[in-house]
């Protein structure tokens, strides 16, 4: 047997399962191969899991970062034979069964790859390069940081055109993530900007929510699209369909019909790819996602497991591959972590069938729309209500959920949000008005540049 105890790793005549990504699929995955005689060993760039659905409301200070993240080690000190390792997994052997990692290589019997996905600007680099992700919570944080940021700035501007420049955001991507920040942007607008900033006209500030395709919530049906526009209207937004972004230089969004919106403040939600790694040929994967067998294992190399947003199996209901939603990735990491013994032993099983439990997105207060099995639909309160249940009952620990009901029902007493900290500032490296403010206010080693 190969040792490689760079990753300290002890050696096992147990067959070692090796997990990418401590998302819902790869959480899952170790919990159902609990005392079923394997190693298991997690990688991960982070020592906590995401719960990603309402990374929303951290970028608008609806919720403290610490309430959506989990420490891994935490949530597993009592399994045995599990091992966690803050490593990024940068490549995989699968000929001679590797983990590539910057601490080295990890022999695996079985591999799951959950890494989840990634923002995808489809070849716009200007996106890429100037536009802000939200796929983490540094990044939701850095999002937090530059709404602040530009209002703070804004109240010194001596200049119409700057402050308005300054007060606008652009949201592109008309998805669930987008209609959720644009709504909770329009609550912060209304209930607590007043407050903090009574100097500036907030008349003045623009949320605007840029869609390529006809309409919202094109995952959804045509009545949440439809029930999420007029609500979304109502509190202020504007809603731009049928617009395709061109470019972004960092100060003006380009679509392009030939209109333009000046802001410095632009929030990609558009798309995602998977997260992949060098060693994974070409053939395997299709439009950024890799190709699995009925069983979530790769077509060509069996000992390898894809789950999640990163994994396409075409059946005959989902011949596009399964939806890129937390659900996906649950049952899947569920799937792969019951049977994975009985496949381990050479025994037949059933092959994975996705149970699909609807879509739901939030507007703002008491507002919501909800795609529930057996072609029901809601709308408004009670659509909210479930909304409010399902995430609430899918955080991973029981103190996620505390804090996460306590910060909601003091903000629906109180219609403010106590979480309107720049604690860690954040600049572009080509915005020099806003790296100055922050050189001149923040001491150097909490700066954050990017």
């Amino acid at each position: 047997m190969e040792k490689t105890f760079s990753l300290d790793i002890p050696d096992t005549a147990k067959p070692r399962v090796v997990i990418i990504g401590a998302g819902f699929g790869g959480l899952n995955v170790v919990k159902h191969l609990k005392g079923k005689g394997f190693q298991v060993v997690l990688l991960d760039k982070h020592n906590y899991h995401t719960f990603q659905p309402l990374l929303y409301q951290v970028a608008t200070a609806g919720l403290p970062a610490e309430a959506i993240a989990s420490p891994i080690r935490q949530q597993f000190k009592h399994y045995p034979d599990f091992y966690f390792r803050l490593q990024k997994a940068v490549g995989i052997d699968p000929e001679r069964n590797l983990v590539l990692t910057a601490g080295g290589a990890l022999r695996f019997d079985y591999c799951v790859i959950a890494g989840g996905a990634r923002p995808n600007f489809f070849g716009n680099g200007q996106m890429e390069k100037y536009a802000m992700p939200m796929k983490s919570v540094p990044e939701a944080l850095d999002l937090r940081s530059q709404v602040l940021q530009t209002l703070e700035r804004a109240t010194v501007t001596a200049d119409p055109g700057e402050r308005r420049t300054l007060m606008s955001i652009a949201l592109v991507g008309g998805g669930p993530t987008g209609v959720e920040i644009a709504g909770a942007l329009a609550e912060l607008k209304r209930h607590v900007l007043p407050k903090d900033f009574p100097g500036l006209d907030l008349r003045q500030m623009r949320i605007m929510l840029v869609e390529a395709l006809p309409r919202l919530l094109p995952q959804m049906s045509e009545n949440a699209g439809a029930r999420a526009a007029k609500d979304l209207q109502r509190m202020g937004i504007e809603i731009h369909v049928n617009a395709m972004v061109e470019g972004y230089d960092g100060r003006t969004l380009r679509l392009k019909d030939g209109s333009t919106i000046d802001t410095y403040t632009v929030l990609w939600t558009a798309g995602v790819i998977g997260e992949t790694f060098p060693g994974l040929q070409p053939a395997w994967m299709e439009k950024g996602r890799i190709l699995t067998d009925p069983f979530c294992r790769l077509l060509f190399a069996r000992k390898i497991f894809a789950i999640g947003d990163i994994a396409l199996m075409k059946t005959t209901q989902y011949p596009k591959g399964h939806p890129g939603l937390a659900p996906t990735a649950i049952q899947m990491g569920r799937y792969v972590g019951k049977h994975l013994p009985e496949i381990h032993g050479g025994k037949p099983v059933p092959a994975f069938k996705y149970l699909d439990k609807g879509s739901l997105a939030t507007i703002g207060r008491g507002k919501a729309v909800a795609d529930l099995p057996g072609k029901l639909h809601f709308g408004g309160r009670i659509a909210w209500w479930i909304w409010l249940f399902v995430h609430i009952n899918s955080l991973v620990s029981f103190r996620n959920k505390l804090l996460v009901f306590a910060s909601w029902l003091y903000s629906y007493f109180t219609f403010d949000k106590g979480n309107r900290i720049i604690i860690r500032p954040f600049a572009r490296k080509d915005d020099e008005a806003t790296a100055e403010m922050v050189r001149a206010n923040v001491p150097e080693e909490t700066q954050v540049v990017h």
